[in-house]
């Protein structure tokens, strides 16, 4: 769910140390003012000498004249000085995009406590916004809108609800669905099959699979009648038949035959030649979030690389990064959706759902072609 890109703060904190040597001259702090740069904030806060105030890097006042601006290390450092706080960029609180997080964060609380989704009037009235204003901060955070967000929580409650709940209906109700026909409607997106099927560990859906051989390694392919919803590597065989099978234990699982061979020799091709691309058909699961990422991760192209702070801007989620780093190791289609492709801040290769030294080869392939 959204809520992990919320619930702590850590990663942002890191992240803007790590941003910190990139401010570490005057000049480039002097630029960082200029545009009024968010990813200064917190690194470094100038004073103006004329004013007598000191400001975070993204204030929207005025900008002044370099000459009379000096730079200070923290807030301390300038009251030091002789400078006050500025009163509209407001230095010494947390940063706007925090509080809005934070914001954002109760109401994301609020929703999942909820048995029915709360209006967006008594939330944005709860975050001390206007109704307007309060859905575009929410979606910038989370990368969905409220509704959206509800919608994806209730998908994952009723998924929860359908292992343990005495019937398909008592697990629908029981999730926050005040319709069943709504829910239906609705639930091949949600699970991917019908709930009966889906309550039942897959029993009676249809997923074809094969395994072939690549240079990193085994490589199965599995597909439903949307088309391929696991590309999964390894070293033992046997051991990815078996993952597919703890995933979906009472689908019909059936052995491909020679015209599926084809979604194993695209997957295959992806691995050795990259930049061929893939066009087969995915059937993705996941939250409007994931998909989202997702959706971002296969836009990125080949021999290129990204970091999971630039994918959460590009979904217009800039503080998801931890969000957007869970939704890639959830990932269940290596390659085609290419999670390998995000790294680190620091250019350094992440954890990868089938092992760093894959992940490693396949850019080495990619920087290669």
């Amino acid at each position: 769910m959204t809520a992990l890109a919320i619930t702590n703060d850590e990663p942002m904190r890191a992240e803007r140390a790590k941003d910190t040597s990139a401010f570490a001259t005057d000049a480039a702090r002097w630029e960082a003012v200029k545009r009024r740069d968010r990813a200064a904030d917190g690194a470094f806060y100038y004073s103006v000498r004329t004013t007598g105030v000191y400001c975070r890097p993204s204030c929207g006042a005025r900008l002044p004249r370099r000459e009379n601006v000096a730079f200070h290390k923290d807030p301390a450092a300038a009251e030091k000085a002789g400078f006050r706080p500025c009163k509209r960029c407001r230095p010494t609180e947390a940063a706007l995009a925090e509080r809005q997080a934070a914001a954002v964060a109760q109401a994301c609380r609020s929703i999942e406590r909820a048995d029915e989704l709360p209006s967006l009037a008594a939330l944005a009235k709860r975050a001390g916004m206007s109704r307007f204003h309060f859905h575009r901060v929410f979606k910038q955070v989370t990368g969905v809108t409220p509704k959206a967000y509800a919608a994806a929580h209730r998908a994952n409650r009723v998924r929860d609800a359908l292992g343990h709940s005495g019937s398909v209906t008592e697990a629908i109700y029981d999730a926050g669905f005040n319709s069943s026909g709504r829910f239906y409607a609705a639930s091949s997106d949600l699970l991917g099959m019908q709930p009966r099927a889906f309550r039942a560990g897959g029993s009676g859906a249809a997923i074809r699979f094969a395994v072939g051989q690549c240079s990193l390694g085994a490589i199965l392919v599995a597909a439903t009648d949307k088309g391929v919803c696991a590309i999964t590597l390894g070293d033992d065989p046997d051991a990815l038949v078996r993952d597919l099978q703890d995933r979906f234990p009472k689908a019909r699982l059936i052995g491909g035959d020679a015209a599926f061979e084809r979604y194993v020799a695209k997957a295959v091709g992806l691995v050795e030649a990259p930049a061929q691309g893939f066009d087969l058909p995915l059937d993705l699961r996941g939250t409007a979030f994931q998909q989202r990422v997702w959706q971002a991760l296969r836009k990125i192209p080949a021999g290129k690389t990204a970091t999971y702070t630039e994918i959460a801007k590009r979904i217009g989620a800039p503080a998801a990064v931890r969000a957007v780093a869970a939704a890639c190791a959830a990932n269940a289609v290596a390659v085609a959706i290419p999670c390998h492709r995000v790294v680190r801040l620091d250019g350094n290769l992440a954890g990868y759902r089938w092992g760093v030294a894959r992940k490693r080869a396949l850019l080495a392939k990619e920087a290669a072609a």
